[in-house]
């Protein structure tokens, strides 16, 4: 599940990494294609300051008045997405891409050796990026199911294992190539897909995501390192769990933040800016 996993330790050293990497990208024009996006789909391109709503937990509840939901991409249906497509919302498909989880349809799908150290999740292990030939079938399948529930977009979990106890020597440099992947995956199903946390790798990875998903910048004091999607006329979708709106709305409006106050379990209850 969602959940801030990185310290500021591991964020220093894969924000070094990944300079030494030599991997960049600079920030692309607002309307600029991805990838090779289905013909029969135009890709979404959330822009700054659109209202939204995370719920994880459960079925989602429709009854929050915004234009755009991300809810697990599992657990609601077609008639779920379906309803909130009427009711004029885009909809987002939450999809953990770097974990394995004991409580997913397809969890037989994963060989053990892709599975690492437990997470901090109940149920859930780390994933082996490096082995992208097993993995990338397994997210395809994955996305092809989003794209199929009628989902806009796709929010890809846990891309920041490089900065974290695994149980496998991962680096920065395997992480920016499986996003980069995840991204491409997303594309070719004509789905928009969003930057979860990573923020070091952001300037490397901003042309390739259509929109930012960010957990307690305003916490660690981060917010401004999320200034290339906004430049880049692409959402940044942010939540904080412990401080008080009084604390972030002023600055996250200055920066045109799509930012609210949610409980960490991401139920129906939110309190936005």
């Amino acid at each position: 599940m969602s959940g801030r996993v990185l310290s500021r330790v591991a964020l220093l050293t894969a924000l070094t990494a990944a300079a030494l990497a030599g991997c960049s990208g600079g920030a692309e024009p607002p309307g600029e294609a991805h990838g090779s996006a289905s013909p029969s789909r135009v890709v979404w391109k959330p822009r700054p300051g659109l209202a939204w709503q995370w719920q994880l937990d459960g079925r989602v509840d429709a009854s929050a008045d915004v234009p755009v939901y991300d809810i697990d991409g599992f657990e609601n249906s077609a008639a779920d997405v379906a309803r909130l497509h009427r009711a004029g919302r885009k909809v987002i498909c939450y999809v953990n891409v770097g974990a394995w989880e004991d409580f997913r349809p397809d969890r037989d799908a994963f060989p053990r050796s892709v599975l690492g150290e437990p997470n901090g999740w109940s149920g859930e292990r780390w994933l082996d990026i490096r082995q992208m030939s097993v993995l990338r079938p397994i997210m395809e399948r994955r996305f092809d199911m989003c794209r199929d529930k009628g989902f806009d977009a796709v929010e890809p979990d846990l891309v920041e294992g490089y900065g974290n106890d695994t149980g496998f020597p991962l680096t920065a440099r395997d992480q920016l190539r499986y996003n980069r992947m995840i991204a491409a995956v997303a594309h070719e199903r004509g789905l928009s897909v969003g930057l979860k946390n990573d923020l070091p790798q952001i300037p490397q990875l901003v042309r390739h995501f259509d929109f930012a998903v960010n957990e307690e910048c305003a916490q660690y004091d981060e917010c401004g390192e999320l200034s290339p999607f906004i430049a880049a006329g692409k959402a940044v979708f942010h939540v904080e769990y412990k401080e008080p709106r009084s604390s972030f709305c002023a600055e996250s409006d200055r920066l045109r933040l799509s930012s609210m106050r949610k409980k960490p379990e991401l139920g129906v209850w939110r309190s936005p800016c």
